[in-house]
């Protein structure tokens, strides 16, 4: 196997421009893990308080068996993270089993945005990543863990998961999922119900039946927005057991699983001979790897923002110009809704994960050669995990899909390409994710109508204010105006006047959900309005040029470069569910283009 060129071309270019920040991470992480396991080196009385609620403390204190930390994102809001409640005493009993003990470390918090959207909590969400960095970080901090366990699956949590397991990336790291949850209301017929309820067709009651019979028990929610995207990017990164993923929470083999993990865990720390510290793992190729998968995926725009970050924790440096290229050489191979009908369960079924990263490889599309949790590389994960008198063993993965409808191989993709775009021009810098959006509306000219905020769109719709060809401008959205919220709930808004038959689309400092699509969406504009952007010169009825198929985000306006900028009010976005809190955020977030982060 020959790596792909372009593959090769932006792994070179990612590794020069990082050259120095990896060096100097490297030389961090070596630093702290030169004098061997760190708790060897507490006090005994810093050991006491830490092993004073442990039953079989006696024995740990006498004997050099391997601790494993649990980050532990839980609580039973989310149905994604209700599954993990058990988790720990199972991770124990695994840890036992292995000549190990573990303890939870800490707990971070989780959000769900699938509460939030829409509201004023969605403001809080962005940052919630880097606060989950924070928090893990205070867990860790007791410096009396040889392995960490990292439980999470949602939107934030796992990114910032991610970024404590690079900042403390001398310790071994492995991410542990739960599964999504069995298949209910197809996601097109739930959409569907939005659409109607949006145009006023059907009532609240109606709405209601249709998101309970769709969101129905404990896991991940089944369209292939963030979440599941995050679980696809632990998979090709190597930081989950391979084919993981999408197994179903509650069933023997996600217990066999996670039992695995475990034990897998306390084999990677110092005290033994296979010592995997989390930084040699998330080197630049498996940040590529990451990446390549996303694209051939049709994965979350989110993670757009989440790479930037998570890699820049680990000194390796990304660029939007880094995904435009891949995903220019990546081929489509998977529909998965909003991008299909079908919703991770068929995907898993239909060959999943093992067969898309074995045809990638041997497409050359993929760095075969990294350093993975498996104890190999990555051919390791065109696996898939069987149950055998309750042990988990992994054999050849499927060689074929089982739905050519739902996944197909590299050769004989959906689309040639990943379907995102890098978009430049005198509005700034953004992406657009087109795997989704019909062909003919790639390239949409339109007269703009401006707005501040995602209440004011609704209202405007509802006064029937939406009438010719439009592209919908939603400024002051971003990181440092209020935090960046998804705008998620605009779609079927937007989608409702795509259907009756007007060219839309949507341009935002902001960001879209994962589980967004059909309608054209230049997002993550930056530099931001409120950070002096080209998007506070806008005006109702400037010419905007949207061009997916060129790169291009335009205003065609003849004086629009002299322009004064519009006042942005940050009062809006100051105060309320908690906003106050996160005010030093707002004002020390960094670009969407460098992953919008406080902390990295």
């Amino acid at each position: 196997m020959t790596l792909h060129a372009t593959v090769d071309r932006v792994t070179d270019r990612i590794r020069e421009r990082s050259a120095k920040t990896r060096s100097d991470y490297q030389t961090k992480i070596a630093r702290a893990a030169e004098d061997g396991p760190r708790r060897a080196h507490l006090s005994c009385g810093n050991q006491a308080h830490a092993y004073a609620a442990m039953p079989d403390k006696d024995d740990f204190a006498a004997a050099r068996k391997p601790n494993v930390g649990i980050i532990t994102a839980y609580n039973d809001m989310l149905s994604a993270h209700q599954p993990y409640e058990r988790y720990p005493d199972l991770i124990r009993r695994a840890a036992h089993a292995a000549g190990a003990t573990a303890q939870v470390a800490g707990g971070v918090p989780a959000m769900c945005d699938g509460v939030t959207q829409g509201r004023a909590g969605m403001e809080l969400s962005l940052f919630s990543r880097d606060v989950i960095a924070l928090a893990s970080g205070v867990a860790l901090s007791h410096d009396t863990f040889d392995s960490a366990l990292y439980l999470g699956v949602c939107d934030k949590i796992v990114p910032g998961l991610v970024i404590a397991a690079a900042t403390f990336g001398h310790i071994p790291a492995v991410f542990i999922p739960a599964g999504p949850m069995p298949s209910g209301l197809p996601n097109d017929e739930k959409s569907k119900v939005r659409q109607q309820f949006a145009a006023g067709e059907v009532g609240r009651e109606a709405l209601m039946a249709a998101e309970m019979a769709s969101y129905h028990s404990p896991g991940t929610c089944t369209f292939y927005g963030t979440a599941n995207s995050n679980q696809m990017l632990m998979e090709f990164m190597g930081l989950h057991l391979p084919g993981s993923s999408f197994v179903n929470p509650n069933t023997p083999l996600r217990e066999a699983l996670t039992t695995a993990a475990v034990t897998r865990a306390a084999a990677i720390t110092r005290l033994g001979n296979d010592y995997l510290p989390a930084g040699d793992v998330l080197d630049e190729r498996a940040f590529v790897n990451g990446i390549v998968g996303l694209m051939a995926t049709g994965g979350s725009t989110n993670l757009i923002i989440h790479l930037p970050a998570m890699a820049r924790a680990a000194g390796v440096l990304l660029d939007i110009e880094d995904f435009h290229d891949l995903s220019e050489c990546v081929p489509l191979m998977a529909r998965v809704y909003p991008n299909g009908l079908a919703d991770v369960n068929h995907f898993h079924a239909s060959g999943g994960l093992g067969f898309m990263i074995g045809q990638l490889i041997e497409a050359g599309l993929l760095h075969p050669d990294v350093k993975t949790i498996a104890g190999g590389g990555l051919d390791l994960y065109a696996q898939e995990p069987q149950l055998h008198d309750g042990q988990v063993h992994w054999v050849e993965g499927a060689r074929a899909s089982l739905n050519d409808k739902i996944l197909r191989p590299a050769s004989d993709p959906f689309a040639a390409t990943g379907g995102l775009k890098q978009l430049d021009g005198n509005l700034g810098r953004g992406v657009i994710k087109v795997s989704a959006v019909a062909p003919e509306r790639h390239v949409i000219e339109a007269p703009a109508r401006v707005f501040s905020d995602q209440e004011e769109v609704k209202a405007a719709f509802k006064r029937g204010e939406f009438t010719q060809d439009t592209i919908v401008v939603v400024r002051f959205q971003g990181p440092r105006a209020n935090g960046m919220p998804e705008l998620h709930s605009l779609t079927p808004t937007l989608a409702v006047l795509q259907d009756r038959g007007l060219r839309v689309a949507l341009v935002t400092d902001g960001r879209m959900s994962g589980a967004s699509g059909k309608v054209p969406a230049a997002i993550h504009v930056s530099p931001e309005a409120a950070d002096g952007g080209p998007l506070a010169r806008l005006r109702d009825g400037d010419l905007l040029r949207l061009d997916a198929t060129r790169g291009v985000l335009e205003c065609l306006s003849e004086d629009f470069d002299t322009r004064e900028n519009a006042s942005f009010d940050p009062a809006r976005s100051a105060e309320g569910m908690g906003r106050e809190l996160f005010a030093a955020f707002r004002a020390h977030v960094g670009p969407a283009t460098e992953g919008a982060a406080v902390v990295v």
